[in-house]
């Protein structure tokens, strides 16, 4: 099975804590908000959306676009 395009990225203090790959943007949307309500308190937490097709960061928390 190969990785998805949307991949979502939970790091913290610079490195990463967990990682997930899905073909759907809008499934990736959803679980990127899901680590964000569960990991969001975290010291250092930053949570990232990337397009792997583009390498586009489409979402990031905090700061997110």
């Amino acid at each position: 099975m190969t990785a998805g395009r949307y991949r979502v990225t939970v790091t913290t203090g610079g490195q990463p804590l967990i990682q997930g790959w899905w073909g759907s943007e809008v499934i990736a949307r959803r679980k990127f908000t899901a680590w964000v309500g569960e990991h969001g308190d975290r010291p250092g937490a930053r949570v990232t959306l990337v397009d792997e097709e583009t390498g586009e960061t489409l979402t990031e928390w905090p700061d997110g676009r």
